[in-house]
C-alpha cells in the first residue's frame, strides 16, 4: 500500500476486535468506535484512534461488525447516515437478516453512502491468521473499490451479485451447514463414547480422510474434550443464526425439515445454566448428557 488508507471499524466484539488488529497489522490507519465502553488499550498502543460515530463516518471505508439487526439498524440510522461523508463505502461484515440488509441498503442509497453486504466466514483466529473468507454483494463499483480492504484482511472474497441479500443467504447457508456438523459430531461422539470407544481415536479416524475440513478438525477435538471456553461463537449467536435461516427460508417459501430441531437444541442449551455461556459447539452436550 503506497499511501495509507484510513478505515473506520465499528463494533468491538470478539470478531470486531480481531478485525481491528488485522487492519492495523496490514498497514491501514484505523479509527474505532463501539456502542458501549470497552477496554481498547492494546489497539490504541498499536496506533488506532478512538473517535465519535460522526467522525467514524467520514473515512473512505467503514467496516462494521455488529451483533444483530437491532444494533446495525440503530447505528446506521437515517439520522447518522445523513452526517456521513458522501461517497464513503460501508462494508457490513455482520451476519444480519435479509430484511435488515434490504433496509440498510435503502437507507445508504438515500444518503449517497455506498453499501456492501459482506458477511465473513471464520472465527476471530481466522481473521488474525489471514484465513478469513468474505462473501460480498452490492454495487459492483463499490465492491471493486473495496478490494483494497478485502485483499488485505481475507484469504479470499467472492462477489455474488448486486442484490444485497445474496451474500446474506450464502452466509446463512454456510452457518446452517456448520450447525448440522456440530450436531452430527456431537451425536457420533456420544454414540462411540457410550460404547466404550475412545472419542479422540474416533475423531482421528473420521478426520483422517473422510471429513478433513475445519468444521470437523476444529470442532471435533473441542467437543471430545469439552473445550467450550472461552467461546469463539456463543450459544446465543447460534440460536440467532438458526432463526435467521428459518426467516429466510420462510420468505422463500422453503421448508427446512431439520431447522426446528436445531432451533430447539439451541433454546434448550440457552436455558441450561451449565451450557448457556459456552461456545455454540456445546450443544453436543445435550446429546452426550441425554438432556434432550
Amino acid at each position: 500500500m503506497t499511501e495509507k488508507i484510513r478505515v473506520s471499524l465499528i463494533g468491538l466484539g470478539s470478531m470486531g476486535t480481531a478485525m481491528a488488529h488485522r487492519l492495523l497489522d496490514q498497514g491501514f490507519d484505523l479509527d474505532i468506535w463501539n456502542r458501549s465502553p470497552k477496554e481498547i488499550g492494546d489497539l490504541l498502543d498499536k496506533g488506532a484512534r478512538k473517535v465519535e460515530l460522526d467522525q467514524a463516518l467520514q473515512n473512505e471505508f467503514v467496516v462494521s461488525m455488529l451483533s444483530n439487526d437491532a444494533a446495525a439498524l440503530d447505528v446506521f440510522s437515517d439520522e447518522n447516515l445523513a452526517k456521513a461523508k458522501p461517497g464513503v463505502i460501508h462494508l457490513n461484515m455482520s451476519t444480519l437478516s435479509t430484511n435488515a440488509s434490504r433496509e440498510l441498503a435503502e437507507r445508504h442509497a438515500k444518503h449517497s453512502v455506498g453499501y456492501v453486504a459482506s458477511p465473513v466466514l471464520g472465527r476471530p483466529m481466522a481473521i488474525t491468521n489471514g484465513k478469513l473468507l468474505i462473501v460480498a454483494a452490492g454495487d459492483p463499483a463499490a465492491i471493486e473499490k473495496a478490494k483494497v480492504v478485502f485483499d488485505k484482511v481475507s484469504a479470499q472474497h467472492w462477489n455474488v451479485g448486486a442484490d444485497h441479500t445474496k451474500s446474506i443467504l450464502v452466509k446463512l447457508g454456510v452457518n446452517y451447514n456448520l450447525i448440522h456438523a456440530l450436531q452430527a459430531i456431537g451425536e457420533s461422539v456420544a454414540l462411540v463414547e457410550s460404547g466404550g470407544v475412545d472419542p479422540n481415536t474416533f475423531i482421528e479416524i473420521i478426520t483422517h480422510t473422510a471429513f478433513t475440513g475445519s468444521a470437523y478438525t476444529g470442532y471435533g477435538p473441542m467437543i471430545v474434550n469439552r473445550n467450550y471456553t472461552p467461546p469463539g461463537f456463543s450459544v446465543a449467536l447460534g440460536l440467532k443464526d438458526v432463526k435467521l435461516v428459518e426467516d429466510a427460508a420462510a420468505e422463500l417459501n422453503l421448508k427446512l425439515p431439520v431447522a426446528s430441531v436445531l432451533h430447539q437444541l439451541f433454546e434448550t442449551a440457552l436455558q441450561d445454566p451449565e451450557l448457556k455461556d459456552l461456545d455454540w459447539s456445546a450443544i453436543a452436550e445435550l446429546t452426550r448428557q441425554r438432556k434432550l
